[in-house]
């Protein structure tokens, strides 16, 4: 474990010298404070600080973008750099919850910075020791689903709340004759006495198992299990009884620790939801990315994560969710470890239009691509909008201009028309 090394690389803003101020980040998250201590010996520095791998001047920074910063005696001009620090895995072990407090701890807090981001992670491999990464990832989730060669076409059960289970498995009964692939319940819809979470699963895989006895094909239902660890691994089990093929579990609310306990019991795909991300991801001047905040959570055991969409209603710009996207298919570590891809979740304001665009930057159909309004609202109702996906994406994969496929596709063209976007 001694020689095996973690290497984070962050964006900085500061008025400090840009070697100084890498110097000071690998102190205060390793051996040093702001002076010398007894017992700090240049043997256990040698051993156990962090160490600046490298650091790349960004150039001027016109204000700074965070408060409270201070600036060296006699002033300084604010510069930006990127900056790649490595620490020793024996200074924490294997553990997640300590590598987050290494690499994201105190840092955003100091006051040499306006500006500080966990841009990316490197993990050595000695953390699949105690990690199990994702069990199924998506191959395993192709084969529970039945669904090969094309994207899986998903959607999401609204209202998000207020419904009772009997009007939310009637719903689901509507949208399984559409042909869909998978279905999701609402990250904001979880055991509230309104829709009690064992009536609503009972209800809704009663119709799944329905459905699948008639046509053989059994819908992926993606149960929100999120809770404290007895209550997840209650209803994971609940789940499990009742025939089902995936649990969904809001990411940020339940921690690592909890994802981990919960990966151990696991027999089903677990859909980790990013709900709250935007408070890590969305300023470019503090928190993480996306690229580095899914690493820990693919070794914590996930099988499919969201990573917004094309021309989404959020904020996020479309080569952030490609970058994204891309990285859940890309292997974590070197052969002959495993790689821990998991499956990219295209969502938010999804539809026809932006399918071409989607595959045109991943280039892959390895991916659920969730429409809520994008099926529903279409003007021949869910079964047409679920078949115009399909008809999009093939058109997509056989480069035909998806004008062109319309011309052949009523429902395609029907979506075309009816989502501008």
């Amino acid at each position: 474990m001694t020689d095996q090394r973690v290497r984070a690389t962050y964006r900085i803003e500061t008025a400090f010298a840009l070697a100084d101020a890498a110097a000071s980040m690998a102190g205060e998250q390793s051996t040093g404070t702001f002076v010398r201590v007894p017992g700090e010996t240049d043997e256990m520095r040698e051993a156990h600080a962090a160490r600046v791998e490298s650091l790349t001047d960004l150039g001027p920074v016109e204000r700074p973008s965070l408060p409270g910063s201070g600036l060296p005696a006699g002033g300084g001009e604010r510069r930006a750099a990127q900056v790649t620090l490595s620490w020793p895995v024996s200074n924490f072990g294997p553990s997640l919850p300590n590598l987050l407090a290494t690499v994201a701890g105190n840092l955003s807090e100091l006051k040499a910075f306006s500006g500080l981001k966990l841009v990316d992670l490197q993990l050595p491999p000695v953390f699949l020791e105690r990690y199990q990464g994702p069990q199924f990832g998506v191959d395993g989730t192709r084969r529970l689903a039945g669904v090969y060669d094309r994207p899986m076409i998903g959607t999401i059960i609204k209202p998000s709340v207020g419904m009772s289970p009997a009007v939310t498995a009637e719903l689901v009964e509507r949208l399984l004759s559409s042909g869909v692939d998978f279905i999701k319940d609402d990250e904001l819809q979880a055991d509230g006495p309104h829709c009690p979470f064992n009536e609503r699963v009972s209800a809704v895989m009663r119709v799944i198992r329905e459905h699948a006895d008639k046509t053989g094909k059994k819908v992926m239902y993606a149960a929100n299990i999120t809770g404290d660890i007895d209550e997840m691994l209650a209803r994971h089990q609940h789940v499990l009884d009742e025939g089902g093929t995936c649990i969904m579990v809001s990411m940020n609310s339940v921690g690592l620790p909890a994802m981990k306990a919960l990966r151990a019991e696991s027999q089903l795909p677990i859909h980790g939801h990013r709900n709250g991300w935007g408070m890590l991801g969305r300023s470019p001047a503090l928190g993480m990315s996306f690229i580095a905040y899914q690493k820990l959570w693919r070794l914590a055991g996930i099988d499919h994560t969201h990573v917004n969409g094309i021309d989404n209603k959020f904020c996020e710009d479309n080569d952030s969710v490609v970058a994204s996207a891309r990285e859940c298919l890309a292997p974590m570590f070197e052969p002959p470890h495993p790689g821990c891809e998991i499956m990219p979740v295209f969502s938010s304001g999804q539809s026809a239009r932006q399918v071409a665009a989607t595959y045109q930057a991943l280039g892959s159909t390895d991916l659920i691509y969730a429409a809520g309004g994008g099926i529903v609202a279409h003007p021949g109702g869910p079964a047409a909008g679920v078949t115009a996906l399909q008809q999009a994406w093939a058109a997509a994969v056989d480069s035909v201009p998806v004008e062109e496929a319309a011309r052949e596709h009523p429902e395609l063209a029907a979506a075309l028309g009816a989502f501008k976007k």
